[in-house]
């Protein structure tokens, strides 16, 4: 067993899309041991997760997905910590209205990242938005679900480009598929399990986006 751990970082800040803005809490995930690092998701200001660093290697900034609350200060973060952002391609369309011309590298489904002697895996789960992407970390039994799953169900469907029959597919299919154990780590709030979340797929199917 790896001695890797998670840290949380939370910020502050807003979410737009679709001519609306809205407060928002973001979380922020460190997952590292005492001499390097992967961050997962980039919200609202820089400092506070630079902090967290303490200045451990950062191996890659991982976002889970485009929307602007989650890629506020990835530039900044990688151009201060020296890393490679990552993202899914199909939410170039999303990064592209917070950060015209900074490049990152595409994360696809599947790949792996190493880091503390254990393996983050990339699990493509659309539908929040095309290319929202959770992390799995099989050793420990955590998943960083951003906004795709929360306590309480699935992430916001409303708003443009996202889809609530495609959410609901990746988290029955994809997700769902996770031992009822896994820890589920979120984009906003308090966390859950899979287990706790499971059995409650039919009601949210019913209750509709």
């Amino acid at each position: 067993m790896s001695d890797v751990r998670v840290d949380r970082v939370v910020t502050s800040g807003t979410f737009s899309l679709d001519g609306g803005t809205w407060d928002v809490d973001n979380n922020i995930w460190l997952i590292g041991d005492d001499t390097e690092v992967v961050i997962v998701d980039a919200a609202h200001t820089a400092q506070p997760i630079i902090d967290a660093v303490a200045g451990r290697r950062v191996k890659a900034i991982v976002l889970t997905h485009g929307h602007n609350d989650h890629v506020t200060v990835a530039p900044e973060l990688s151009e201060r910590l020296d890393a490679p952002i990552l993202l899914h391609p199909a939410d170039d369309v999303l990064w592209r209205m917070t950060h015209p011309d900074v490049a990152h590298l595409p994360l696809e489904d599947g790949q792996r990242i190493a880091v503390a002697g254990t393996e983050i895996q990339a699990i493509h789960t659309p539908g929040h938005s095309p290319g929202s992407t959770c992390l799995y970390l099989p050793e420990a039994g955590e998943l960083f679900s951003g906004d795709t799953l929360f306590s309480g169900g699935p992430g916001a469907t409303g708003r443009s480009f996202s889809d609530f029959p495609t959410i609901i597919g990746s988290i029955r299919d994809r997700l769902f598929a996770l031992p009822a154990e896994t820890r589920v780590h979120t984009g906003h709030g308090d966390g859950t399990t899979i287990g706790t979340e499971s059995p409650h797929l039919e009601e949210w199917i019913r209750a509709g986006s």
